[in-house]
C-alpha cells in the first residue's frame, strides 16, 4: 500500500476514488470509462502542480519517504558481480553503511552508501541510516583498497547523519568522520557521490567530499537536520519549515550555490513513485560523471577535488 505525505493527501484521495471505480467497472456494473479518464486527468494534473512547486520542508519529507529506492535497491538494479565487503578491522561491522565491489556500465567500481532499511526489522538492524565509527571506517578501509588497485568510487548517501549516541563518541566518532573526510579528499582515483535521500551534517560530508557531487531533484542536502536548526534558533522544532527556507537544503539552491554539480530529475511525484526510473536514471548520470576522469591523471583528479573544495564560499 502507498504512503502519502501530508500534502499529497487530496492526490491520495482522487487516487482512491479512480480505484473504487475502476474496481466498480471490473465488476461489469457500470460503464463508467469516461468518468475514470477524467479522474485521472485530474489526478495527473494536480501531481504536477504539487510537485511543481514543492517547498523546501515538502521537499525534506519526499527526501524521507520510506519508499524512495535504498542502497540495496541501487546496487540489485545498477551493480553486476556485486561483492560486498564488511567490517573496519577494528571494531565490528556497522550496518548503516555497507560497501563492495562490482562492475557499474561495465567498470569496475567501489560503491559505498547508506542504507536506512525499508521496513521496521531493516531499520532497526541498519541503525536508520546512521553510522557508528565503525561504519566511517569500513568506509576509510574500502576507498584505500579502490585507490590501491585504482578503482573509482561511488558513494551514495542517505542519512540524518551520523549517530549520536554516547557509545559512538566513546569510539570516537567526530575523528571517524573526519578521517573519512580527509580520506575522500586524498584519493587519487575518481569519487562520485550522490545524495540520493537525506544528506545530513558530517555523516553525510564524510562520504560527500567528491570530485562530483550530484543530488537526486528531492533530495537534501545540510549541516543540521531543520528541526535541529529550529529547536536551537527558535527552541521549537515546530519551526522546521521555515528553517528549511532558510537553510537553503533543496538541490536547486545547492546547485545555485556551487555546493553540487549535477541535479539529477526524478519521475513525476518523486523516487518514491517510480524507484526503477530513479534509479536508471541517477545509473546513467554517475556513468557520464566518470567518463570525465578516463583521461585524467590520479594527480590531476585529487588537485581537482581539493581545489573544488577550496573555492567553495
Amino acid at each position: 500500500m502507498a504512503t502519502f505525505l501530508d500534502f499529497e493527501k487530496p492526490i491520495a484521495e482522487l487516487e482512491a476514488r479512480v480505484a473504487d471505480l475502476r474496481a466498480t467497472a471490473q465488476a461489469g456494473e457500470l460503464n463508467i470509462d469516461a468518468e475514470i479518464e477524467k479522474l485521472e486527468a485530474k489526478s495527473a494534473k494536480m501531481l504536477r502542480e504539487t510537485y511543481g512547486r514543492l517547498t523546501p520542508w515538502q521537499k525534506t519529507q519526499v527526501a524521507r519517504h520510506p519508499d524512495r529506492p535504498h542502497f540495496k535497491d541501487y546496487v540489485a538494479a545498477l551493480v553486476e558481480d556485486f561483492v560486498p565487503l564488511a567490517g573496519d578491522r577494528a571494531f565490528g561491522d556497522d550496518q548503516a553503511i555497507m560497501g563492495g565491489l562490482g562492475r557499474l556500465d561495465g567498470r569496475r567500481v567501489m560503491l559505498i552508501g547508506h542504507e536506512k532499511g525499508g521496513d521496521t526489522a531493516s531499520r532497526l538492524k541498519h541503525n536508520f541510516g546512521m553510522a557508528k565509527p565503525e561504519g566511517y571506517r569500513k568506509a576509510i578501509r574500502l576507498m584505500r583498497l579502490a585507490d590501491r588497485f585504482g578503482l573509482p568510487v561511488i558513494t551514495l548517501i542517505d542519512t540524518p547523519g551520523a549517530f549520536p549516541g554516547v557509545q559512538a563518541e566513546e569510539r570516537g566518532q567526530a575523528e571517524a568522520i573526519a578521517r573519512s573526510t580527509e580520506e575522500c579528499l586524498s584519493l587519487s582515483v575518481p569519487l562520485i557521490a550522490a545524495i540520493v535521500g537525506e544528506g545530513g551534517s558530517g555523516g553525510a560530508i564524510a562520504l560527500a567530499a567528491a570530485n562530483r557531487v550530484l543530488m537526486l531533484e528531492h533530495s537534501v542536502y545540510a549541516v543540521i537536520s531543520p528541526e535541529g536548526c529550529a529547536s536551537i534558533l527558535w527552541r521549537t522544532a515546530e519551526k522546521a519549515s521555515e528553517a528549511a527556507e532558510a537553510m537553503r537544503v533543496t538541490a536547486e539552491d545547492l546547485k545555485r550555490l556551487g555546493v553540487i554539480e549535477r541535479v539529477v530529475p526524478e519521475p513525476l511525484g518523486g523516487a518514491h513513485r517510480a524507484p526503477e526510473e530513479a534509479i536508471a536514471t541517477l545509473g546513467e548520470a554517475v556513468a557520464e560523471e566518470l567518463d570525465r576522469y578516463a583521461a585524467m591523471s590520479g594527480a590531476e583528479i585529487r588537485t581537482e577535488r581539493r581545489q573544488k573544495f577550496l573555492a567553495i564560499g
